[in-house]
């Protein structure tokens, strides 16, 4: 290269230097010509090793851009992910209130012996204990009546004694609108209290009296 040359190309980068410190681009720190090109060692080949870019002399690491030092130049930071907050998910369905109850006829409401006639107390239980209640309910789906008789005489006999107890008491019911029960007979086979044989039969008869009962069993869904 010749003096002229030489001096040429000094001026050139010199004067590349002052346009670049002027237009305080983000590639500053680099010798650019005229038009804001970088100025580079060779115009072909990797710039890692035979197409370098001219540094200035104020540069740094620090200002190092990727397209001319991509092993040192800082990284472009990543995106930040968006965080979507979560949706609060829908309450589940509340379970629907239910409208279960049982009723029993006892004491005074129960049987007398080898009857299927309903006792006055035993009416009014019904009254204000079974169909008060099921009114009180959106819908019926089971009306169930079960039967009872004390163990005096064969299960065959107490077993259709007490499926008459059973259609005694859903035959009251249905007569105040409470129809569709389905009845069973227990007969004597769920005894809930016991007395000594010895009993002159008259006392035997009234002790065993809880046992002539009947048990209502209603389900459904409240209002």
């Amino acid at each position: 290269m010749s003096r002229q040359q030489l001096s040429a190309t000094l001026a050139m980068l010199l004067g590349c230097t002052a346009i670049g410190a002027a237009a305080q681009s983000a590639k500053d720190a680099y010798v650019q010509d005229a038009r804001g090109v970088i100025v580079r060692s060779s115009n072909v080949g990797d710039p890692r090793i035979g197409n370098l870019c001219w540094r200035t002399g104020y540069w740094t690491p620090a200002q190092s851009i990727a397209e001319c030092d991509p092993d040192i130049a800082p990284k472009p930071k990543a995106p930040e992910p968006v965080v979507t907050p979560a949706s609060n998910p829908p309450p589940p369905p509340l379970a629907p209130k239910r409208c279960d109850f049982t009723a029993v006829l006892s004491n005074d409401e129960t049987f007398d012996f080898n009857k299927a006639l309903l006792k006055p107390a035993a009416r009014a239980r019904l009254d204000s204990d079974v169909l008060a209640r099921a009114a009180g309910c959106a819908k019926i789906d089971l009306v169930l009546i079960t039967g009872h008789t004390d163990r005096i005489g064969s299960q065959q006999y107490n077993q259709k004694l007490s499926e008459k107890r059973g259609n005694t008491v859903a035959d009251y019911l249905k007569s105040r609108g409470l129809g569709g029960a389905e009845v069973l007979g227990a007969g004597k086979t769920m005894p809930i209290k016991s007395c000594d044989d010895k009993l002159p039969m008259q006392q035997l008869e009234s002790c065993l009296a809880p046992n002539r009962r009947v048990v209502i069993e209603v389900k459904g869904l409240a209002k």
